[in-house]
């Protein structure tokens, strides 16, 4: 099962991770699930069922967040810190219904590529005239990217109305994520590099050997591997310096 063998590896290299799990993958996947708590990974949350929220009402978003929360609860012993939308896709509520169920940070947002900052409330977006920001709120915002996702570099996908040809070559995909981590490096005195993998995307075969090389170059480069809930710690306490 590739989340087993995702967990040995992270194993081996002494790494601590997020894993961004729905509530129904936890309820129908419970041996799974119990073995990344017992490796001391932090589950984070993912939504009930990986239903859009932009797809959702208010009232359904909130039950679909409430549900998934006493599902981690249930795993864990705790609710969840953090959050991530499924395809990073909010609704005008989200944020004010993150709040609400205490969470420490959301990782949906793509405002920033290493700084993390605090997220927006009311942003007003109209076609044609300049974007109205809100006001910030306390929960922090985790740099992500699609760029750093493994899903549309590999997965493949045909339907009648869009075609995501995937399929790419590991090693020129870890080469660039790569990339990314000098740049960083290079530009930023401190920052976040989040890496975006799914366990049946990521955990074929071939893309294990060139994941573990990846994370043999970050290891020896200095890079510093931490929980979401972790960076968003420290991120929290650098922003308010």
């Amino acid at each position: 099962m590739a989340s087993f063998r995702i967990l040995d590896l992270l194993a081996q290299y002494n790494i601590q991770s997020t894993w961004f799990v729905p509530g129904f993958t936890i309820e129908s996947h419970p041996e799974a699930c119990e073995a990344v708590v017992a490796a001391g990974h932090e589950i984070a949350h993912h939504s009930w069922a990986h239903i859009p929220p932009s797809n959702q009402s208010r009232e359904e978003e909130a039950e679909d967040m409430a549900r998934a929360n006493e599902a981690i609860r249930t795993l864990t012993g705790r609710k969840a810190r953090g959050y991530r939308s499924p395809s990073w896709d909010l609704s005008d509520s989200t944020i004010e219904l993150l709040i609400a169920e205490g969470m420490d940070y959301d990782s949906s947002l793509m405002c920033g590529d290493y700084i993390p900052s605090f997220a927006r409330l009311g942003d007003q977006v109209e076609l044609g005239e300049p974007i109205g920001y809100g006001p910030k709120s306390q929960l922090i915002e985790m740099p992500i990217s699609w760029s750093l996702d493994d899903y549309p570099h590999f997965e493949y996908i045909r339907t009648p109305d869009i075609t995501l040809p995937g399929l790419k070559s590991a090693r020129l995909v870890m080469e660039s994520w790569w990339d990314e981590f000098s740049y960083m490096q290079k530009a930023v005195n401190w920052g976040v590099l989040t890496y975006t993998m799914h366990p049946y995307v990521i955990g074929r075969g071939y893309r294990m050997l060139a994941l573990e090389d990846l994370l043999k170059r970050l290891a020896e480069a200095g890079a510093i591997f931490l929980k979401v809930e972790d960076a968003a710690r420290e991120a929290r306490a650098r922003l308010i310096e």
